[in-house]
């Protein structure tokens, strides 16, 4: 059987209605040389896994895990050259994925994100500086959201982008043993592995001729039990520990 070019890895958080749509958008558009690892991190309604239009692997947990423990264990499952981390809750009218690994074709690049917009249809500030003390402050008292980079059509080298979509090289993804599911439960996962690839040499880049749609949850702004993962990942984060 022929090797994927890239790995989708999806995670379901019992949220099988944001996957079936996923799923229903990726039929659509009949992407050559993908395969899709689902992970099942709670029981729900798997009847739509079984047919995606995609070579498919169901992963099962028997109790939930974190963002980055599920990714780090679909990769195991997966045998693509890339492996794209997915949120349940992007939307794809359409993807062109020769554009988004375009970047690649250097091979210092690890790992390549594409502009996310809001189901407005504006852009979300998905690619932004490293987190420091007094721009966490900012962000969280003031609600102060500027923008971290502006960019035309060529790509751009960023410090960061947010893991709602984010597609690897498999050997830098491996090389720094992928996102750290000892620190990082939820958040703060795609900072902390941008932040090892660029010290291991590697570049992360903003690919502006590609775009995806991110219809956003936001549950730590609505649950302490989110938030208080969000802080405790921003305070480890900050401080090393």
């Amino acid at each position: 059987m022929k090797k994927p070019l890239v790995s989708l890895s999806v995670v379901s958080h019992g949220q099988a209605r944001l996957v079936k749509l996923l799923v229903a958008d990726l039929k659509r558009l009949a992407l050559a040389d993908v395969e899709l690892i689902i992970t099942v991190n709670l029981p729900e309604d798997e009847t739509f896994y079984k047919d995606t239009g995609y070579p498919t692997v169901i992963v099962r947990n028997a109790v939930p895990k974190g963002f980055g423990e599920n990714h780090n264990a679909a990769l195991l499952h997966s045998s693509g050259s890339f492996f794209a981390v997915v949120n349940p809750d992007v939307r794809l009218t359409q993807l062109d994925l020769s554009l988004l690994l375009q970047p690649m074709h250097d091979r210092k690049v690890g790992a390549v994100a594409p502009v996310i917009l809001n189901a407005a249809g504006s852009v979300e500030d998905s690619v932004r500086r490293f987190p420091t003390v007094s721009g966490l402050f900012r962000r969280v008292v003031f609600k102060e959201t500027k923008p971290g980079y502006s960019w035309g059509n060529d790509t751009i080298a960023v410090d960061w982008a947010a893991g709602m979509f984010v597609i690897f090289r498999r050997e830098a993804f491996v090389q720094v043993s992928g996102f750290d599911d000892k620190r990082f439960f939820m958040y703060f996962e795609d900072v902390d592995i941008c932040a090892r690839l660029w010290k291991a040499g590697w570049k992360v880049l903003l690919q502006p001729q590609v775009s995806v749609i991110h219809d956003a949850q936001r549950a730590s702004h609505r649950s302490f039990k989110h938030m208080k993962w969000h802080l405790s990942s921003a305070v480890r984060y900050l401080t090393g520990i």
